[in-house]
């Protein structure tokens, strides 16, 4: 599992995967989520602005991500 740090109260779902490289644009981000590609703790998301928190796992492209807040 990898983990993700943000200093920010959370991440949107397609800026995460923007910003863990899994995704070359935002317009793929969107494409990609509204197909119904990423798994938010376990359930299909289509929403690319779902607020993702520490704790929260999300999986894409056979990747599984974790966030946590910098020290």
């Amino acid at each position: 599992m990898r983990e993700i740090t943000i200093t920010t109260e959370f991440i949107k779902l397609q800026d995460l995967l923007k910003f863990a490289g899994l995704v070359e644009t935002g317009g793929e981000a969107k494409e990609r989520v509204q197909a119904g590609e990423a798994l938010v703790n376990g359930e299909p998301c289509v929403q690319r602005g779902k607020k993702i928190r520490p704790g929260d796992k999300v999986s894409f492209a056979g990747e599984v991500m974790t966030v946590t807040y910098a020290n």
